[in-house]
């Protein structure tokens, strides 16, 4: 049996994991108010990464807000922390008191077109915790979000993650499910994803 945060709002997932889709988790102004302030005052970077022996630049940009001091490493980037704006702890507060949980830091990805992407992986770092409980909003284009099992490569779930949308993601799905943002020849325009997480320590 599936577990349920409530009769409107399923687990998405099959076993092992929960992942909860809130649609409309923040109205459409605030929606359009959020996405035009971040697209112009978060600190933006295109990051490289190694991929198969080769240095290439992320498909997409990105920056890391929160109150933890200093660098964090994942994936093989170390990136600088960046303080909270006001709008960022705004969002915050409201999740913190939705899921009953806290957060210190949030990793912004800025998808610019369909040509922009994030590749299969787990948010199974170290510093996240064995459990980690992680957010995921989304402001702009609606994209195709995807699940599929870690070790089998199937099945392969879908679902659009819309304008003020929250997915959240808890107990074991990091650790079951790996998941991505496919590229798409689409024309879709640009989305924004504020991913907000718990860091034990630094990375």
């Amino acid at each position: 049996m599936q577990h349920l945060i409530d009769a409107a709002h399923p687990n998405l997932l099959p076993a092992h994991g929960e992942a909860v889709l809130f649609p409309d988790f923040f109205t459409p102004r605030e929606s359009d108010i959020y996405f035009d302030y971040f697209k112009n005052d978060v600190s933006w970077k295109q990051e490289p990464v190694v991929l198969f022996g080769k240095k290439r630049m992320q498909p997409r940009l990105t920056a890391l807000y929160g109150d933890i001091n200093g660098e964090y490493s994942y994936s093989g980037l170390t990136m600088g922390v960046n303080d909270w704006t006001s709008p960022m702890a705004e969002i915050k507060e409201k999740l913190e008191k939705r899921f009953e949980t806290s957060f210190n830091s949030c990793l912004f990805n800025y998808y610019r077109d369909g040509k922009d992407y994030m590749g299969w992986h787990r948010d199974n770092e170290h510093a996240l915790g064995e459990y980690p409980l992680i957010v995921s909003v989304s402001f702009g284009s609606t994209r195709i979000f995807q699940f599929r099992d870690y070790k089998e490569k199937m099945p392969v779930i879908s679902l659009e993650l819309d304008h003020g949308s929250v997915l959240l993601m808890k107990r074991q799905t990091q650790e079951y499910w790996e998941h991505r943002l496919p590229k798409t020849t689409l024309p879709v325009g640009p989305r924004i994803n504020l991913t907000f997480r718990l860091l034990l320590h630094k990375g």
